[in-house]
């Protein structure tokens, strides 16, 4: 049955807007001013013919009695929202009158009974929020709506963003973060740690791997280095006696390296490159000359116009990737939404703690701002029309206000005739 609750189900009640609010108002109001007018009109003509018919006494009298009660409650409903004919009787009127004190107290109510930090965090915590949020985002079609909110977003964010601002803020953050620091102490602890633990050694093989190979590949190179150096008077076959020597003599060399990893060429270079490495952190010369290295690197055009470039680089590709919902981008983006639903909904620890900071998170948002939101709604009902508030107060409850009236009848109607009855049976 529709509306109903069965199992633990909560029930729904139906919507209603103003429209038929006001039409159902109207309809117990005239029902509720009906039945006193019939009973008035049962009163005239019974209180007329009681003498010739003397059971119409009794029916007099239940008139009589439903009638006042009709009024009194009349009275008592009107007395909420107006005066009561027009007349500004005392203690009428009352929520025109009262408007700003309702509102205030509605405030506080609501903050103290519903936006208490105790009962939110209680609420969310059985709630399972991040269970039923991970069996929503593993599902494709909420991925692609995420992934589609994402996008719209984002193109949101690039049209606002001022193209320039944003390079002005690249450029003052890579001066602040990469220009201005001093290297020298940074690298120098990086390649202090890098050489003590003897990372550099592959790269030693590999540059001695090349040199050999190039000797071995360029054999003549030396030996015309050795004649353009040696004296003219010096036969030739001399200088290609000197240069085939000498490419043996390099060539073992190069070979011992490459065997020996304890080298003297090898200790060699790791004693210079750790006291490099110490004197970029406590040498002011070199840590001036790493500086200045910096200095020229960095202020080359082309490194300044590469940093200015990167926004632009960056918007195109984002911009790209958004508009196509093919793209790899996109593709990537609704895999990981998905993922992390299937996270939430299958394990209880992630679940756990994500309920356990939502549910603080709130909590600490009601604590702070509850004040706030409560005065929401006594600044809301400030701002209200005397007259307005009055009205909207009663399109809400009147209808049901109206069932007072009629209950008034009915029990004034029997209140009389059990007053009479008593009266008659006892006095005659």
């Amino acid at each position: 049955m529709p509306g109903s609750s069965c199992g633990g189900t909560r029930m729904s009640l139906p919507v209603l807007d103003d429209a038929q609010r006001a039409a159902g108002l109207k309809r117990m109001k005239m029902l509720a001013t009906g039945l006193l007018v019939v009973l008035a009109v049962i009163f005239v003509f019974s209180f007329a013919l009681q003498d010739r018919y003397p059971w119409l006494q009794y029916v007099r009298a239940a008139a009589e009695g439903g009638m006042v009660g009709a009024l009194a409650d009349w009275f008592a409903v009107t007395a909420l929202f107006k005066h009561p004919m027009g007349v500004k009787i005392p203690h009428t009127a009352i929520i025109p009158r009262k408007k700003d004190q309702i509102g205030a107290s509605l405030g506080q109510f609501v903050e103290s009974n519903f936006l208490s930090e105790e009962v939110i965090v209680q609420k969310l915590g059985s709630m399972g929020l991040a269970q039923k949020a991970g069996a929503w985002l593993e599902r494709p079609e909420s991925a692609a709506r995420v992934a589609a909110e994402g996008s719209a977003a984002i193109r949101g964010i690039l049209r606002v963003l001022d193209d320039d601002a944003v390079k002005t803020v690249l450029e003052s953050m890579f001066r602040k973060h990469v220009v201005d620091p001093p290297w020298g102490p940074p690298v120098g602890r990086v390649a202090e740690r890098v050489f003590e633990e003897g990372h550099h050694h592959q790269l030693v093989n590999l540059v001695v791997d090349s040199i050999s190979d190039w000797v071995a590949a360029n054999p003549s190179v030396i030996s015309e280095l050795v004649a353009q150096r040696s004296p003219t008077w010096v036969p030739s076959f001399v200088d290609d006696l000197v240069g085939d020597r000498v490419q043996v003599e390099v060539g073992r060399f190069l070979q011992a390296v490459q065997q020996d990893p304890n080298h003297e060429l090898r200790r060699a270079l790791d004693n210079y490159l750790k006291g490099l490495a110490r004197d970029l952190q406590d040498d002011p010369a070199v840590m001036a000359k790493a500086d200045n290295i910096k200095e020229q690197v960095l202020d080359d055009p082309r490194v300044q116009q590469l940093v200015t470039q990167t926004w632009a680089t960056i918007k195109n590709a984002l911009t790209t990737a958004v508009d196509d919902p093919d793209s790899e981008l996109t593709r990537n983006f609704k895999a990981a939404v998905q993922d992390f639903g299937h996270r939430l909904a299958t394990d209880p620890d992630l679940a756990a703690k994500v309920n356990t900071w939502i549910a603080d998170a709130a909590g600490y948002l009601v604590k702070t701002y509850s004040s706030d939101i409560a005065g929401v709604i006594t600044e809301t009902v400030e701002h209200w029309d005397a007259r307005e508030t009055s009205e909207k107060i009663e399109l809400q409850v009147g209808k049901d206000l109206q069932f007072i009236r009629i209950n008034g009848t009915v029990v004034g109607s029997l209140a009389g005739l059990v007053i009479f009855t008593i009266a008659h049976a006892v006095f005659g």
